[in-house]
């Protein structure tokens, strides 16, 4: 087993002592991603937002590990409100077709930064 560290500056970097993602084999488990613009370090306000932040930094991790958005085969949404699930999953909906990826959506007490939406993922490479 070869174990890989994965990491872009195209995506927020880690705030504590964890990797964006680790790569092993032909699998590529990502972070949590909270919904903060790697460029600006500005996290937005809505759930919509916030949602497709955390995608693109989903997908910006993805990416330079040699994969892409249609070979995501299972990701985790943590919501601070389940009240959002219909807005998140509407945005959620923009960066996955066809054959959706196997998915659990929970709601946590709080996740950090106060953010409202947390997403990972596994993707093939």
């Amino acid at each position: 087993m070869k174990k890989e560290v994965v990491t872009t500056k195209n995506a927020p970097g880690a705030i504590g002592p964890y990797s964006q993602a680790v790569k092993i084999n032909n699998l590529v488990y990502t972070s949590g991603q909270l919904p903060i613009d790697a460029d600006t370090g500005v996290m937005p306000q809505t759930i919509e937002e916030q949602t497709r932040q955390s995608l693109k930094n989903v997908e910006a991790i993805i990416k330079e590990a040699g994969s892409d958005m249609s070979k995501v085969i299972k990701t985790t949404v943590f919501l601070s409100d389940m009240n959002n699930f219909a807005k998140m999953n509407e945005v959620y909906s923009e960066f996955f077709t066809d054959a959706y990826p196997a998915r659990s959506a929970v709601e946590v007490a709080r996740l950090p930064k106060d953010a409202l939406v947390e997403i990972e993922v596994i993707v093939l490479i």
